[in-house]
């Protein structure tokens, strides 16, 4: 089957947009990751961050990695203000949701749970909220499936009726140009993606640590 370009639906996208700026729910895993993004469409939409990620480990990881999208988005210019929702803390539903996967190995059926998770609760908020469009920026990362991204994406918000917006932010120089960002405003880059699973990859190889850190 043949994959398709992302970032070529999103180009149409804007471009229909005729000047308007639709609302749009954004996931964000992090801050580093949301840098490209939030800079890049806050062009055309106007923007509320949703910080929802259950799979960070240990709290006070996830309090860290919290605070620093809040500092981002207070430091970034950007053309349409940009809004930030963060749900309460609990470990527990990421848990239940991997529940008899503990064993999969990164990018497995593991990861695939903890998106569907992620981004079904993104979904429904949207639709309580009426957000004109959703998306993560989950798909900038290099080691993120894309095209599995965007497949649970489009189901959920089919189900909810809810625009999703498909993205590959990594295409355009996106993965680079959020590791200049993050430099730029010095954020914490994390080694590892968020879940206990994760670390402990990490921790097994200098060489895995160092591409999970988007």
């Amino acid at each position: 089957m043949n994959k398709i370009n992302y970032q070529i639906q999103l180009d149409k996208v804007i471009a229909s947009l005729d000047g308007k700026a639709p609302t749009l729910l954004l996931h964000s895993c992090c801050a580093p990751c949301s840098s490209y993004v939030i800079e890049y469409l806050s062009q055309y939409f106007h923007i509320t961050v949703f910080y929802y990620n259950p799979n960070i480990s240990p709290e006070a990881e996830y309090r860290f990695r919290s605070s620093e999208q809040k500092r981002l988005i207070s430091e970034m210019p950007v053309k349409y203000p940009v809004k930030f929702i963060e749900e309460e803390y609990d470990s527990r539903q990421f848990f239940e949701a991997v529940k008899g996967l503990e064993k999969e190995p990164e990018g497995g059926k593991r990861c695939e749970k903890c998106f569907e998770l992620r981004l079904e609760r993104t979904i429904r908020l949207a639709k309580e909220m009426n957000f004109d469009f959703v998306t993560t920026t989950l798909t900038i990362s290099p080691l993120k499936d894309a095209q599995l991204l965007n497949e649970i994406g489009k189901r959920l918000s089919s189900q909810h009726s809810v625009n999703w917006l498909g993205s590959d932010f990594k295409k355009k120089g996106g993965y680079k140009r959020s590791i200049e960002l993050s430099r730029e405003y010095e954020l914490y880059r994390q080694n590892y993606c968020g879940c206990v699973f994760s670390k402990t990859a990490s921790l097994g190889s200098g060489d895995q640590a160092e591409q999970n850190r988007l």
